[in-house]
């Protein structure tokens, strides 16, 4: 499996952005109708947001560092606590802010996708202003947002921007001006055309590939499409069939895992395979963070496969688990 090169107090992985306490609802049958009350058959609650990528990324070996403000509410003592204690999360950076309420996002899961309701006041102080001096890392995740982000490059490591929702829906597009300092950019498909104001993925990633050496696109339940500009690679990857408990957090989750790959060394294709592998075994389980996968799952995952395809396109997975 993929461990950890760096050296001990190193990081391999250092990400900053927003935390949510999440509370996920699934097995709706349906949207929530006004007047009736609707019972779920499933839920999960914990740490959402920037915290679904740090889960994935320690889950998979990489020693990984987190900044981020946590409310010091019993939302925000538990993220920390799960974080820190259970996960092994560097929370150096992070801080905790006495009377300010940790954002909370419930997330209601049907009809194979999900629907969020968000309420939180702006941190005392953006994670930005909390990381000082960035700590030395293999690789840097950032949360790409209008104005310029600058601490990710004083890592030292390769730089992996992402997006989210724009709630404004005006896409702008000095958003892709940051990209001259990223080593990889991973939108999914409407993200991705929204802000290059194309109409297909694939046109979308031609775009993308002019403005990063690694441009992904991910396209849900269809895999995703790559181009590796420093290999002169190009992978276009299918999905894998799963049936869809509840997709929260699966975008990070794969964005974590396509982290975890590019570190190994993987070829483009292989990449996107296992970050595709991720996000699908976690849209299996209700949660975002808590869904994150292990080296167990995976290795559960490769030796309960039968499917000759399957098998041979995802035989790199034996190697790793060996290894």
């Amino acid at each position: 499996m993929v461990s950890s090169t760096s050296d001990q107090g190193q990081l391999d992985v250092f990400v900053s952005g927003l935390l949510f306490f999440d509370v996920v609802f699934s097995g709706l049958d349906h949207a929530p109708k006004l007047g009736a009350e609707a019972w779920t058959r499933e839920m999960a609650s914990g740490p959402g947001g920037i915290a679904n990528f740090a889960y994935a990324l320690s889950r998979l070996g990489l020693r990984t560092g987190l900044a981020a403000a946590f409310g010091d509410d019993p939302f925000g003592r538990y993220c920390w606590d799960a974080l820190a204690e259970q996960e092994g999360v560097d929370l150096s950076r992070s801080r905790r802010f006495p009377g300010w309420a940790t954002p909370t996002t419930v997330s209601l899961a049907y009809e194979g996708d999900r629907a969020l309701v968000t309420h939180g006041a702006p941190p005392p102080l953006l994670a930005d202003d909390l990381i000082g001096d960035p700590p030395v890392a293999r690789a840097a995740i950032v949360h790409l947002r209008p104005e310029p982000v600058e601490w990710p490059r004083g890592t030292g490591g390769l730089v992996f921007g992402d997006v989210g929702w724009d709630p404004t829906l005006r896409w702008p597009r000095s958003m892709l001006d940051q990209l001259g300092s990223c080593h990889a950019f991973m939108p999914n498909a409407h993200e991705a055309m929204s802000y290059t104001r194309t109409d297909t993925p694939s046109a979308a990633l031609s775009k993308l590939a002019d403005l990063v050496p690694l441009a992904v696109v991910t396209r849900g339940a269809d895999g995703a499409i790559a181009v590796d500009g420093i290999s002169g690679e190009t992978a276009d990857v299918g999905g894998l069939p799963i049936d869809v408990v509840d997709p929260t957090g699966a975008g990070d989750i794969f964005g974590a895992a396509l982290v975890v790959a590019t570190l190994a060394g993987l070829p483009l294709a292989e990449r996107l395979r296992f970050a595709n592998l991720a996000a699908a075994l976690s849209v299996g389980r209700v949660g975002g963070a808590l869904s994150a996968p292990t080296w167990a799952d995976l290795g559960r995952w490769w030796h309960g496969i039968t499917a000759p395809e399957i098998r041979r396109d995802y035989a790199f997975i034996s190697d790793l688990l060996e290894g």
